[in-house]
């Protein structure tokens, strides 16, 4: 048997260790300011290797940087023993949903997910903090980890809470905001899928910090767009100087841009949602062997510079036979009996003769079906390609016509204002209907109503999707003089999942297959006591296989899910309670894990389970009926399932 670690991954050992693995000639020891011996890189076996200059200490460089950033990277780095404990009380179908809603320090959560959602989310929207003055930031203590914070606030205390105002006046005002976001952006690239990406709502007031932290985190070549969003078409003057505020940022990444795809949207719900910025879509729509199709652009190329010099490969000339509708390349001034000869587009440039086809010879011969030749105006021909997605079109960097969601929550509230600016449902849904998969994962750490999980939803509902979300909220007190308070709520996070759960009964109404439930985790000291972590500071004599290191308040539910973060199992799984000869077992997704935490176990539950096959069992190390079956638990399953990964906690 195995002991389970109970804590999230030490990023900075796993950097070291992928580190090793590259260079391994480079890995060496040296002496620390305590003279005890440590791991260390050699830079000049590093520098050989990389054929490139390393640079060192203070040398002159192209850097971004600022106070503390160097300790935000370290506390980044640095594991937590804390858990995500399951509200059922709170949930909508706790046992038959793969959405999940969490409460707690979106810092902490991030750490937590580290090994359940490692690359595994393909779309993270956020809107952070804008730190106008007036914003509220996460003053991130670099002492604590989650069990001083939990004792220190409660997450919700009114002295102790992490969010703290930032006014302007502050000596800090940048400093503080750039190492909170740059934390939790950190930690959120690792969550990404190969071919995800991370949506960010920002203004001026950090627009330029933020696209050089994205630079540096996700790489510049990993920059994909900068979304203009008109969210206020009447404009804002705040400042009193210059014009009128009518936009803000959306900034768009790639975890790799070798991966991006084009981002495309609905004409239908463009035209009806942004009838500013998306004119003029009326197709000339027909009907071939292949079916629907839309005539689209032209075949050539309008830009001049692709001509007979820079493109010689695509300057040629197009026959098309108006008996047979056959079209095939060939040489300018060819001669095909029954074929019309379609020259490539004159060049205006005054140097060059012609424009460049769009398509190649090849791709032509192979894919002629997918192109049309019209009359003209001058009774001669033009060559169109034929388009068979024709209710899609290219995703425009300007989104017009969609303000903030103010009228969409207050809706679901009988008209009361309870949020200041929330996002619109149909901005969430234009970026993320604009990614082709839809079904995939969701990610929002800075939930705030809860629009994102809306969105997801209706989405999910209009295409027939399996999109799935991830949200994450401080559970930050509410004012005492708010309607919202009045009305009987007292965090942020219990109007956000309300939002969650009304809305989900309005889409359920529309379309009863969506999956509109949610699980309620919220984040939480360790369920383990000090025992389990600082063996060195306790009697060897409570170190034995028999004790119980779990804390007396923690139920086996709260177990199960440390356990799932430790071994980076979906805390979406499907969950099922079986019984044993009397004792609780859970079933984890179809078998892949099966737990037991209660006490007195035997050796036929040990022999059930183990005929169950998982790939993980997990027990409690105080949980065995007495020493034979302690002593025979390694070889039952070594004759059952030897396979089996044994671990206890």
């Amino acid at each position: 048997m195995e002991k389970l670690d109970m804590q999230t991954p030490n990023i900075a050992d796993k950097n070291y260790e992928a580190l090793s693995k590259m260079f391994p000639n480079a890995v060496t020891e040296t002496i620390d300011e305590k003279g005890e011996v440590v791991r260390a890189i050699d830079a000049e076996v590093l520098r050989q290797e990389i054929s490139s200059s390393v640079v060192e200490g203070k040398d002159e460089r192209y850097q971004f940087t600022w106070p503390n950033k160097k300790q935000t990277i370290m506390m980044t780095n640095t594991p937590v023993q804390g858990t995500l404990r399951p509200l059922r009380n709170k949930s909508v179908t706790f046992d038959n949903t793969e959405n999940l809603y969490i409460e707690g320090d979106n810092l902490e959560t991030l750490k937590l997910l580290q090994e359940c959602y490692l690359g595994k989310v393909k779309i993270i929207y956020i809107d952070p903090p804008y730190n106008t003055g007036n914003d509220f930031v996460y003053a991130d203590d670099f002492s604590e980890d989650v069990d001083a914070y939990i004792a220190r606030s409660g997450q919700i205390d009114e002295v102790g809470n992490r969010l703290v105002k930032n006014v302007d006046s502050n000596g800090r005002f940048h400093t503080d905001w750039l190492n909170m976001i740059y934390s939790r952006l950190k930690l959120a690239k690792n969550l990404l899928s190969d071919d995800g990406y991370i949506f960010i709502s920002i203004d001026d007031n950090e627009f330029e910090n933020l696209k050089k932290i994205c630079n540096e985190i996700f790489g510049e070549v990993n920059y994909i767009n900068n979304f203009a969003w008109v969210s206020n078409i009447t404009g804002r003057q705040i400042s009193g100087r210059g014009a009128a505020k009518t936009w803000e940022s959306v900034l768009v990444y790639a975890k790799d841009a070798v991966n991006a795809t084009e981002f495309n949207v609905n004409i239908s719900f463009a035209k009806e949602k942004m009838p500013d910025t998306y004119k003029g879509f009326n197709k000339d729509v027909r009907r071939d062997e292949r079916g629907e199709f839309a005539v689209g652009d032209t075949l050539y190329n309008h830009n001049r510079k692709f001509n007979e010099e820079t493109r010689p490969n695509l300057v040629f000339s197009i026959f098309y036979n108006p008996e047979t509708e056959e079209i095939v390349p060939g040489d300018i001034g060819e001669k095909k009996e029954g074929f019309v000869e379609l020259l490539p587009h004159s060049n205006g440039d005054g140097v060059h003769k012609y424009h460049a086809w769009r398509w190649s010879r090849n791709k032509i011969i192979n894919e002629s079906y997918d192109l049309i030749v019209l009359p003209n105006s001058k009774d001669g021909y033009e060559i169109y390609t034929r388009i068979r997605d024709f209710n899609t079109t290219l995703l425009k960097d300007l989104i017009t016509n969609i303000s903030n969601g103010d009228t969409e929550v207050q809706k679901l509230f009988g008209g009361k204002k309870y949020f200041d600016y929330p996002k619109s449902i149909d901005l969430i849904k234009t970026l993320i209907g604009a990614i082709s998969d839809s079904d995939s994962i969701i990610m929002d750490f800075f939930s705030g109503s809860g629009t994102t999980a809306h969105a997801v939803m209706e989405l999910n509902a209009e295409d027939d999707g399996n999109r799935k979300f991830i949200m994450v909220q401080i559970a930050d007190e509410l004012d005492s003089k708010s309607v919202a308070y009045k009305d009987g709520f007292r965090t942020l996070c219990d109007i956000g999942e309300e939002r969650i759960r009304k809305a989900g009964s309005v889409v359920k109404d529309k379309k009863d297959k969506v999956d509109c439930g949610f699980r309620v985790l919220k984040i939480d000291s360790s369920n383990m006591k000090d025992i389990y972590y600082r063996p060195a500071d306790t009697q060897q004599t409570l170190l034995d296989m028999f004790a119980d290191n779990i804390k007396e308040d923690r139920t086996p539910e709260d177990l199960l899910f440390q356990v799932m973060l430790d071994l980076g199992i979906l805390l979406s799984s499907k969950i099922e309670e079986i019984e044993i000869a009397g004792k609780k077992v859970f079933n984890v997704a179809d078998g892949f894990l099966i737990a037991c935490f209660d006490k007195d176990i035997t050796d036929e539950i040990i022999k059930a389970v183990a005929n169950m096959r998982p790939y993980y069992a997990v027990f409690r190390d105080s949980s065995m009926a007495n020493d034979s079956v302690a002593t025979n638990f390694d070889q039952i399953f070594a004759n059952i399932s030897p396979d089996t990964i044994r671990k206890v906690l």
